[in-house]
């Protein structure tokens, strides 16, 4: 826990960006009929049917001190899916940085393993080179800062009835976009001295 912490609590460094992760699945569910707008009086109206159209998985990498994020919209959340956002991150969002530091729980995809799921050995190593990762404790996902971000997408651009995967990339990107533009820091204030004295229980007992 105080490893994440204490990465909170570090000044920005381009060099050194830290990027909170984390995934998120949605159920696509399509219309039966045709809600009608909002008119003078009168309420937008949904009817209550709707039509399953499976799920899409979203992928959240946010950097809480400069106020970007991006957003990924695929099929699953597989250990490929996984590397591939990995190398977007190296080559694409931070080709500039020495050491790219990831925060993220500890799903069984979320491991170095899954690079060379995706790539040949030495693309798989170049981009674990790259990388440095910090896994949050078992039961304490809410010490990463892209729920907090998951919970804002959800919010204000989710809360709809979204019927594929086409119609969710376009919302996502839009949302994504306004809150880049708009510079969104997530100020965090739990230190690990905060842990210390709120969490003691946690903390193993010395004699």
């Amino acid at each position: 826990m105080e490893d994440v912490l204490d990465l909170y609590g570090e000044a920005y460094d381009p060099e050194r960006p830290v990027v909170c992760f984390d995934e998120k699945s949605l159920q696509l569910l399509a219309e039966t009929r045709p809600p009608l707008p909002a008119a003078p009086g009168e309420p937008a109206r949904q009817d209550y049917e709707y039509k399953r159209q499976g799920t899409a998985n979203i992928f959240i990498s946010v950097q809480p001190l400069a106020g970007w994020r991006q957003v990924t919209v695929t099929e699953q959340r597989t250990k490929v899916d996984f590397a591939i956002e990995m190398q977007r991150l190296v080559d694409l969002h931070f080709p500039q940085a020495k050491c790219i530091r990831v925060v993220m729980d500890n799903l069984n995809t979320h491991r170095p393993a899954s690079l060379y799921e995706a790539f040949a050995p030495e693309e798989a190593n170049r981009i674990r080179h790259r990388l440095e990762f910090h896994y949050t404790p078992k039961h304490a996902s809410w010490l990463n800062m892209a729920e907090i971000e998951i919970s804002a997408l959800s919010r204000q651009c989710l809360q709809r009835r979204i019927p594929d995967r086409e119609a969710l990339e376009t919302q996502s990107a839009s949302w994504q976009r306004r809150r880049n533009q708009d510079h969104v820091l997530i100020q965090w204030h739990f230190t690990s001295s905060d842990a210390r004295t709120k969490l003691s229980r946690l903390y193993p007992e010395t004699p």
